[in-house]
């Protein structure tokens, strides 16, 4: 251990898209773990579009983060001293802890050990077997809940989050369409992802979005799997059948927003087709992660969810990979690495 510990800190706060100058690294001295503690050596670090929503809003479901305080995350590292023989040195967790070189914690509902041999890189614990992973398991699995033969729609489809729901999907026995920004990536949910079929939102107004997954999916769809809000989720809505289930993970349109945001026009099909509409954080299935990972770790070795990954290099990397998420060029899940030999 050394004798500094490096931090990534809130600076600043704004309304819109939060800029690089917003945040910071700064020094600290390093943390020693008291009774029942244990100091986290972070390795790879996630960056998710939730953590918008910390640096403003007091009503999430974890606290903001406030001015001069380090931003928090999923991070995957080694215990490097502890206080508690659950965790001994040299174990590896993943848990929510700050971004930073080293990280005082404690046991809670969110922190488990991991068996490094289980994945092929340590970033996969924040990845497919990680909070994204997760997020799309239970996410289809618990609250879209899919039956072979139904038809679901992805928007944010080829995100981190979304291309692997979609996958689950499939191998539920559903028809899996996607919509993603771009050409390419409508291209590469059906070529690398095996959706079904791929729809480009740009330059697309609402009539012409509901028309496109109209074609896509003539008889309807039963499920969506919402990531993005506005006229997604509207022309979704317009495009659902009788009994259909909306399973909402986040609205990333809206968390940079300045103004409301348009009215849903449809909304009144919820009542009218006995739409279910259910939103879900992950977190609420701690008890069953290891199990969950298991299970796609299986998937992933056996060739069935395939998966990318937007690693960055240290902290100093951290603001810009941030806003990465929201400009639409990053492929695949958001991370820092801490280490550079990890």
């Amino acid at each position: 251990m050394t004798e500094i510990n490096r931090r990534l800190v809130l600076r600043a706060r704004r309304d819109g898209l939060p800029h690089v100058g917003d945040f910071a690294v700064e020094h600290a001295p390093m943390p020693e773990p008291g009774p029942g503690q244990f100091v986290v050596r972070n390795l790879y670090a996630s960056l998710d579009p939730a953590l918008r929503q910390r640096l403003t809003l007091t009503d999430s479901y974890v606290p903001r983060i406030e001015l001069g305080e380090v931003l928090t995350a999923t991070t995957v590292g080694v215990v490097a001293a502890s206080r508690d023989p659950a965790y001994p040195v040299g174990s590896h967790v993943v848990g929510h802890h700050g971004i930073a070189d080293y990280w005082l914690t404690a046991a809670g509902p969110v922190t488990r050990t991991i068996d490094p041999s289980a994945a092929s890189s340590l970033s996969h614990f924040l990845s497919v077997l990680g909070p994204t992973g997760l997020t799309a398991y239970f996410g289809i699995t618990r609250v879209a809940r899919p039956r072979a033969g139904e038809t679901l729609l992805v928007t944010g489809a080829a995100g981190a989050v979304g291309s692997v729901a979609g996958q689950i999907a499939r191998l539920s026995g559903c028809r899996v369409i996607g919509i993603a920004g771009g050409a390419d990536k409508a291209a590469r949910l059906t070529g690398e992802y095996g959706f079904d079929a791929g729809i480009d939102y740009r330059d697309k107004t609402l009539a012409g979005l509901t028309a496109a997954i109209r074609d896509a999916a003539p008889e309807g769809i039963d499920l969506l799997f919402e990531n993005v809000g506005g006229i997604q989720l509207d022309a979704a809505i317009d495009c659902m059948n009788e009994r259909g289930r909306i399973a909402v993970c986040g609205l990333i349109s809206q968390y940079n927003a300045t103004e409301p945001p348009p009215p849903l026009t449809n909304l009144f099909k919820l009542v009218a087709r006995s739409i279910r509409m259910e939103g879900f954080i992950v977190r609420n299935y701690a008890s069953e992660y290891a199990a969950a990972a298991a299970t796609l770790a299986r998937w992933v070795g056996e060739g069935k969810i395939h998966f990318r990954e937007s690693i960055h290099d240290g902290l100093e990397a951290g603001p810009e990979a941030f806003l990465s998420l929201f400009t639409g060029w990053n492929q695949g899940k958001v991370m820092l690495r801490l280490e550079p030999s990890a």
